[in-house]
């Protein structure tokens, strides 16, 4: 019984016997070029509760670099690169299920740190492999973090309380999003390969390097599959789609896998038992949008998927287009498309009745009715908002 009712906590929340204080569930929203992470509600007006620092140790940081040629490189290199000419300082952020910090990937300094949410000091730090880190996933217990180290091609899995290192795992070139299998057996890493290069051409294809996802059992840190879409887009009919595989999401079952890939306006549906693929559909797309390829942000065209709780409905981010769309998933048919401003993520409202998208052209988050499709409200946070994350904190926080 005890663990039927552990399956039933939410993702980040705290056991019974562990948690010492109330819990509110929140919405995490990192503004990537500012180093903040914003808390607003996660339902309803999704109204701010409060901003968190999460680069008070940014000058430290910042000599350390300095003083290094070769961490200098790189950091300029990121700068000018996915920075698009501004730090990347928070990435991807996930709270500890007893809700006391937030744990954040940080790619411009190439760690990860834990953040105290009652005093904003940091608890601990882990430096990744290379220089950049990205992506997290969070395991289903809320016990361990995965972080992408994209220049080392390597995922770190840590113990999301101390930081302590679990694994280190071998990946393609620049793995990029992680996902955990709902039981928590299995975690899937998808490499993007160079996605900061201006050999966009699909001539050029090749110079990008190894793409693939990877999939390791939790168990023993293992290897067990690793997929390389490009054998399965050929065999679809799709040989013009790049295989590297963005942002990922499961259906409730875990039999299909629906992804974005680079430079494309559109999702794709694997099945994993036949390992397939069994659906290629096209998105709206902007008659504005730039045709250079070059032009846009670091290879993607739409970079942000999520699907509602029952598994009935996609929201699909059009980053290069200004738009976002509510999808039906039985027929992969869109919704008409709500404007919006580079949106760069798509997440679940707490309560599974919107998609929330992070407008980073804007600086701002906006919820959008998965049953209309229509835009719900857009609310005010920092500079260049991407991921959005669930998570809980005490009740009655206030940020230090």
């Amino acid at each position: 019984m005890l663990g039927a009712m552990l399956l039933l906590l939410p993702l980040g929340a705290a056991s019974p016997a562990a948690a010492a204080v109330p819990l509110q569930q929140v919405m995490f929203v990192g503004n990537n070029w500012d180093g903040t992470v914003d808390v607003i509600h996660s339902t309803g007006d999704f109204a701010g509760i409060g901003r968190l620092d999460v680069v008070p140790d940014k000058q430290q940081r910042l000599w350390e670099i300095y003083l290094n040629p070769v961490a200098l490189g790189f950091y300029l290199g990121i700068q000018q690169g996915p920075g698009e000419g501004h730090d990347q300082l928070v990435d991807d952020m996930y709270a500890t299920p007893e809700g006391d910090a937030l744990v954040v990937s940080r790619p411009s300094f190439a760690d990860v740190v834990s953040i105290d949410l009652a005093t904003g000091a940091i608890k601990w730090r882990f430096a990744v492999s290379g220089y950049r880190a990205d992506h997290m996933a969070v395991s289903p217990d809320g016990t361990m973090v995965a972080v992408s180290a994209s220049t080392s091609n390597k995922v770190h899995v840590l113990n999301i309380r101390t930081g302590a290192q679990i694994a280190a795992l071998d990946t393609g070139d620049k793995p990029h999003e992680n996902i955990f299998t709902k039981d928590g057996r299995y975690l899937w890493n998808m490499s993007i390969g160079e996605v900061n290069t201006a050999l966009d051409d699909p001539g050029w294809d090749w110079t990008k390097g190894d793409r693939h996802i990877t999939i390791v059992d939790t168990r023993t840190w293992k290897v067990v599959k690793t997929i390389d879409m490009r054998s399965r887009l050929d065999a679809f009919g799709r040989s013009d789609l790049s295989n590297a595989v963005r942002p990922a999401v499961f259906s409730p079952d875990e039999s299909k896998l629906y992804f974005q890939v680079s430079f494309f306006a559109g999702v794709v549906e694997y099945d994993v038992a036949t390992d397939k693929i069994t659906r290629v559909a096209t998105m709206p797309t902007s008659p504005g949008t730039d045709p250079d390829r070059t032009t846009w942000v670091n290879d993607s065209r739409h970079h942000g998927l999520s699907m509602n709780p029952d598994g009935t409905k996609l929201c699909v981010a059009g980053t290069m287009d200004n738009l976002a769309m509510v999808v039906d998933r039985a027929t992969l048919t869109p919704r008409t498309p709500v404007a919006a401003s580079k949106p760069y993520w798509a997440t679940v409202s707490g309560d599974g009745k919107s998609c929330v998208i992070s407008e980073s052209g804007a600086d701002q988050v906006t919820a959008i009715d998965f049953a209309t499709g229509r835009k719900v409200t857009s609310v005010a946070v920092g500079h260049h908002p991407q991921r959005v994350r669930i998570g809980r904190i005490a009740t009655g926080w206030t940020a230090p």
